[in-house]
């Protein structure tokens, strides 16, 4: 399979169906991604969204975003999903060596992610390329919720 890493600069008809069609398989709460949501996500000058694309259209996806803090500036790579039927091929791998490059171009210090435990094969690939588990407790709060 042949594979190319892009940046996406617009939000296309086949940028919406790729989420349509990546996000349930990433997480089964989530559906397809609103027009405006997913233009928001490209126009934003603080996240980079990365498309695996093959021969077929987009099979993966990633999201690098980045802030500046005191510490210096941190990236976070978020919603890495490559479909069912083009993994084991390097996608996943292409689109996080690609938002590491965009991490080191940008300033970025540190690039941080989280991955469930479930997600064995995601894991083994993150610690495949140098990503160690911190020694940390995550803490969350919800505030959408109703």
């Amino acid at each position: 399979m042949t594979l190319e890493v892009r940046r996406q600069t617009a939000c296309t008809e086949e940028l919406l169906e790729a989420f349509a069609r990546l996000l349930p398989q990433l997480s089964p709460r989530l559906g397809a991604l609103a027009p405006e949501a997913a233009e928001r996500i490209v126009a934003s000058p603080a996240t980079a969204l990365f498309a695996a694309r093959s021969e077929e259209g987009i099979v993966g996806l990633l999201t690098l975003a980045w802030y500046d803090a005191p510490s210096g500036r941190k990236a976070w790579i978020e919603d890495v999903v490559v479909d069912r039927s083009a993994r084991g091929c390097g996608a996943g791998h292409r689109l996080v060596a690609e938002a590491l490059r965009h991490a080191a171009r940008i300033g970025a210090g540190r690039v941080e992610l989280t991955s469930a435990p479930h997600r064995e094969a995601a894991r083994a690939l993150y610690r495949k390329m140098g990503f160690k588990e911190a020694e940390t407790t995550l803490f969350v709060l919800e505030t959408d919720k109703k």
